[in-house]
């Protein structure tokens, strides 16, 4: 049976050198060792490993959390964020990335064990459940969706909508319910009241995201981790 691969994102030489030998310690392979999310990215477009570890503030325009998006995008491995920030701001945009574990700087080797078993556990639990659909209750019976296939989902007091080409759904769920779910999908928070599938944006002007003619505003609150899941040239 092949050892549990192990990707690092560290740009601190020195740290990375001891995270590899923790995880050595324990009876992991390093798949690879890169210090910047454009390298982590190019690692993974072959081969991929079981699971990574991601440190926040890296080198290069991409953090640690722009690149969990990317991970979850493309991907769809489990991770783990390693850092020294632990803010407000910075939790909260973590935890929009449904992260296996969160380990704070300066860590212990039994804590950051600890929590990548718990990220592939979660990982092993989910592995027999189709990824490629979800059911939503409609008038009586379970409607199965394609996530590709929506464009963007509204909140509505305890309820939501979700729109798809020429329909629309309303499910007994909040939003952040929601959104629980289509993360992994490729949808992203723009707006308290809006989660738009990051595939469907055709423009974005003037505080708005258009999905063809449709216009949502994107909020204030939310503005800034969504430029930075943008790629512009």
């Amino acid at each position: 049976m092949s050892k549990t691969s192990v990707l690092i994102v560290e740009d601190e030489p020195l740290i990375a050198d001891d995270i590899a030998l923790i995880i050595e310690k324990a009876g992991y392979d390093i798949f690879s060792i890169v210090d910047n999310a454009d390298d982590a990215i190019l690692s993974l477009s072959g081969d991929k490993p079981d699971i990574a570890l991601l440190d926040i503030n890296i080198e290069g325009e991409k953090d640690g959390i722009h690149l969990a998006h990317l991970i979850n995008q493309k991907h769809h491995i489990p991770f783990v964020f390693l850092t020294s920030y632990y803010d407000k701001n910075t939790l909260a945009r973590a935890k929009a990335t449904n992260p296996g574990g969160y380990v704070v700087k300066p860590f212990d080797e039994g804590d950051l064990i600890a929590n990548i078993e718990l990220a592939l556990s979660k990982k092993h639990a989910n592995i027999e459940v189709s990824t490629d659909k979800f059911f939503v209750r409609n008038q009586g019976q379970l409607q199965a969706i394609d996530p590709s296939e929506i464009l963007y989902a509204e909140s509505e007091d305890n309820y939501a909508n979700i729109y798809i080409e020429g329909k629309k759904l309303v499910v007994s769920h909040t939003l952040k319910s929601v959104e629980e779910q289509l993360t992994p999908f490729g949808f992203i928070r723009i707006h308290k009241s809006f989660l738009v599938n990051f595939q469907k944006i055709t423009s974005i002007h003037e505080g708005y995201t258009f999905i063809g003619e449709i216009k949502i505003p994107v909020g204030r609150a939310y503005k800034e981790d969504f430029l930075k899941r943008l790629a512009i040239l």
